[in-house]
């Protein structure tokens, strides 16, 4: 992993165990890849990539691999409309059918604000979403007005809508304020002027030697992973869901949407109105919210504001988590990809060694991998404590999170667990001749490195297939 050595020490060391714990949640859920970046204040500060970007070759994905981020466009477009609402050349309030002729009249009083909050009423992929399935290209200009000259489904301003075809009006109104066509019009005043080297608006745009990750499909139920290309230009819906980039600039870019970011190509007070939480969706079980081109969560001590991508192939997320100043964003090139679970086991990391801070020299030795036939446990020390995590779990830390407090060199107690593990009983670890740990016991029960485990298990099991009956 690449870091940044002015980090906080908490930081460095929550970085340190990253990669561990994504290692084993891409080997332990068959994924083909991912790439990760954390940024703050507009710069990264570390960024990964584990897995390939394509099964057929098994090239290794690296961080400077271009993936389809979907959705994230919107963000994109959303910040380019604010740059020009700042310039006084749109106006929030402005209906859109003052920019854009053809349009049902129902359609045309819908305001820009209404577009970009997806509060406009407007259909959300037209009468043939097969653009997303690989069923047929995607729209083209006159596709797209073609689909708006049908009443919407809804009115203006009743609830939340999401709606690609209405991010793709924005772009159609974009092309007319500014007697451009979008491509060219977001590469100079938002890619460029955010300074994203690694970004472009659609596939057409991207540069022919910059090394694009393919899709695949999830593996059921094919009983195998299928290629999806992913190369395929978004066309007129480019602004809902064409760019393609890399972790890193997707995270700088919204770290640079923070208020008070030190660059940013919107001012402090636009940046406020892509946060404000505008519209919530109310059958989502989980409080969510929607801003302008922005997804929020419910307010409170880990919230966070950013937005998800799905394009067939690949799935990606993005958070920013103000309580921390870090943002964080994962890409994935699966169409059953764990962008969205990453990101919060990312968080709860974090957010983690925020509290305890860094170990400590004695607690720090602790750290470790061990087995049982239940899978992996990782002792992760930070601050005082060392925390017992489960490495496959999508969030490792959480309220329920063991933590051990170490009494000697390798003897400690259980001083924090849920009711139903282990708490008050002893902690210790037995070292062969050479001096090196081969078991671990937390209570009663005796973890072992991988290998001995899969021997025992192996040794076990295999006699008891092979009993008479």
């Amino acid at each position: 992993m690449k870091k940044n050595a002015t980090s906080p020490a908490w930081l460095r060391a929550a970085l340190d165990y990253l990669p561990q714990w994504l290692d084993l949640q891409l080997e332990r859920y068959r994924q083909p890849g991912c790439s990760v970046a954390i940024a703050r204040g507009g710069e990264t500060v570390a960024e990964l990539a584990l897995g390939v970007s394509d099964m057929r070759t098994h090239k290794r994905l690296t961080p400077r691999h271009r993936l389809r981020i979907a959705s994230h466009s919107k963000t994109f477009t959303a910040a380019g409309v604010l740059l020009l609402r700042e310039q006084g050349q749109v106006g929030l309030d402005d209906p859109i059918g003052r920019y854009v002729d053809g349009l049902h009249k129902d359609l045309a009083r819908a305001r820009i604000g209404e577009l970009l909050s997806h509060s406009a009423g407007v259909t959300r992929d037209g009468p043939d979403a097969g653009q997303f399935l690989d069923r047929r290209p995607y729209l083209s200009r006159a596709e797209l007005l073609a689909d708006l000259r049908a009443k919407p489904p809804l009115e203006a301003g009743v609830q939340l809508k999401y709606s690609n075809h209405g991010y793709g009006l924005l772009g159609l109104m974009m092309e007319q304020v500014t007697g451009t066509d979008y491509a060219t019009w977001m590469q100079r005043h938002v890619i460029a002027a955010a300074g994203l080297e690694e970004t472009a608006s659609d596939m057409p745009h991207l540069p022919r030697r910059a090394p694009l990750a393919v899709g695949h499909s999830s593996e059921f139920p094919f009983g195998q992973r299928l290629i999806v290309p992913g190369d395929n230009p978004c066309d007129a819906m480019a602004p809902a869901a064409g760019f393609v980039s890399t972790a890193s600039d997707v995270a700088r870019f919204f770290s640079q949407l923070a208020p008070d970011s030190p660059h940013s190509i919107l001012s402090p007070a636009s940046r406020r109105e892509m946060a404000q939480r505008r519209w919530r969706d109310p059958c989502n079980l989980f409080e969510s919210h929607y801003g302008l081109g922005t997804m929020l969560s419910a307010p409170g001590p880990r919230e966070w504001m950013g937005h998800t991508g799905s394009l067939q192939g690949f799935l990606s997320r993005t958070a920013r988590y103000p309580a921390l100043d870090l943002t964080v964003t994962v890409l994935t090139n699966a169409q059953d990809g764990l962008s969205t679970e990453w990101v919060e086991g990312i968080a709860s990391i974090l957010f983690a060694f925020q509290q305890h801070g860094a170990p400590g020299k004695r607690e720090a030795a602790w750290a470790g991998r061990w087995w049982s036939l239940w899978g992996a446990s990782d002792l992760v020390p930070m601050g005082k404590v060392v925390c017992q995590v489960a490495p496959a779990m999508f969030v490792p830390f959480n309220a329920a999170t063991t933590e051990l407090a170490v009494t000697g060199r390798d003897t400690g107690v259980v001083q924090k667990a849920s009711a139903y593990a282990s708490p008050g009983q002893p902690v210790r670890r037995v070292r062969d001749a050479s001096g090196t740990p081969t078991e671990l016991w937390v209570g009663g029960t005796q973890l072992l490195p991988k290998d001995a485990m899969l021997a025992e298990a192996t040794r076990r099991y295999r006699k008891a297939r092979n009993a008479p009956r």
